[in-house]
């Protein structure tokens, strides 16, 4: 099995969205990030880490609340913000923070 730093140690681009189930805005998050994924296709990583199921990861990232969006290319955080977002403004953000290979 593949550990985090394996996954966000990759060229591929990782959004990695910290969430909880009882969180009502992570649930509105998610039908976004999906249509994310179907615009970018095989180019981006999404992972949704579930913050009570994995507090050591939360705290490493300092996640105070959910949910919160962190970007990895090649290992590094390139960008992070809490709250909801629009598929545009991740689009967006996703373009201006990757670095096309």
């Amino acid at each position: 099995m593949k550990t985090f730093q394996d996954i966000i140690n990759t060229d591929k681009p990782v959004l990695v969205d910290f969430f909880a189930t009882w969180c009502g805005p992570c649930q509105s998050l998610s039908p976004i990030l999906k249509e994310v994924k179907d615009s970018l296709g095989e180019t981006i990583s999404i992972i949704k880490i579930d913050v009570d199921k994995n507090q050591s990861l939360a705290s490493q990232y300092q996640v105070k609340g959910v949910p919160t969006m962190l970007l990895f290319q090649n290992g590094k955080q390139v960008w992070r913000q809490s709250g909801v977002l629009s598929k545009q403004q991740l689009l967006q953000i996703i373009s201006e923070k990757i670095i096309q290979n």
